[in-house]
């Protein structure tokens, strides 16, 4: 495979290599078999259309990853926002204020939850896997109980144009997730939150010594991974025009998956944030390509985790 990478001359970061490669593998699977079907302007706008609010779920699983941690609570966390502000905007669906005021709530939830995982982990002491494993417990109890399990629909149309709408025939989900993969990324590389992060993932304890607050910074890696799972949540509740505790569950697993695929180190300190998008694509692509042929979506399942298992035996092989 090595051979076929440098003979094609593509980029020299090795994930990026190997999820290049697989990318055009299924596509040409894809051409031959699906032909224009698959290609078709209606195929590829479902596709990004669907793509956007996994992304957003994988960034907010990658950037705790990259601490060496990780965040089990966050589809509980978007759930709790959308359930917040669906509560709130039915209380009057045609007025901008509160709507607005809904939006504020939404974040001032997904901050608190942040700040709670973040101070069980960093001061409390409390691993990232039993600390956002209780929280999400915790917060899916929560969901139920307030919500009694029903379904909160009647969401104004300014809020359904951005799960629904687009621009230039763009999905507007699409545009989002871009926008604040874009945001993450910036903060990532330019500013000193952003080194915090990776050098905490490299050597917390190095870390510590060499002046930087790492109890804070991981403070403000959770409220971050918070905050991207209300930007997921106002994406659900436009797409489904409704708000419910159990959606979005089967989004765990995968975010953890396309994150890894995507070249984030689980011990922490390595990873890029275009990475996780090309995993994404080819996780989408795979997955619409088997749906037009027909195939289980559970043989879909089973050829992603063969995907990673390959992924991941390719970078030890070569490590």
């Amino acid at each position: 495979m090595d051979s076929v990478i440098n003979a094609l001359k593509l980029p020299s970061d090795r994930n990026i290599r190997y999820l290049l490669v697989i990318l055009v593998a299924i596509l040409a699977l894809m051409a031959a078999t699906s032909g224009s079907t698959f290609f078709s302007l209606a195929n590829l706008q479902s596709m990004s259309s669907q793509m956007p609010l996994l992304g957003i779920f994988a960034l907010a699983m990658a950037v705790c990853m990259l601490t060496g941690g990780i965040n089990l609570s966050i589809i509980a966390t978007a759930n709790a926002c959308s359930l917040v502000m669906a509560s709130i905007i039915t209380q009057d669906p045609n007025s901008s204020a509160m709507l607005a005021t809904a939006l504020a709530a939404g974040l001032v939830t997904a901050i608190v939850i942040g700040i709670a995982n973040g101070v069980l982990i960093a001061y409390v002491g409390v691993s990232p896997i039993l600390a956002t494993l209780g929280m999400m417990t915790f917060i899916n109890g929560l969901n139920v109980l307030i919500s009694e399990g029903s379904v909160i629909s009647g969401f104004p149309e300014a809020l359904q144009s951005l799960g629904n709408g687009a621009i230039a025939g763009i999905p507007m989900p699409l545009v989002l997730f871009v926008l604040f993969a874009m945001a993450l990324w910036a903060v990532l590389e330019h500013t000193p939150l952003g080194r915090a992060i990776y050098l905490i993932g490299s050597n917390e304890t190095a870390s510590r010594f060499s002046g930087i607050n790492t109890k804070k910074s991981l403070v403000y890696v959770y409220i971050l991974s918070s905050i991207l799972c209300w930007v997921a949540a106002i994406i659900m509740m436009a797409k489904f025009n409704s708000a419910k505790a159990g959606y979005g569950e089967s989004y765990l697993l995968v975010a953890i998956l396309a994150s890894v695929l995507g070249g984030i180190n689980p011990d922490g300190g390595f990873g890029r944030i275009i990475g996780i998008g090309l995993a994404l694509v080819v996780l989408q692509t795979l997955e619409s390509g088997l749906n037009l042929l027909g195939v289980s979506s559970y043989l879909t399942m089973a050829l992603w985790g063969g995907i990673l298992i390959l992924f991941i035996a390719l970078q030890k092989y070569k490590a």
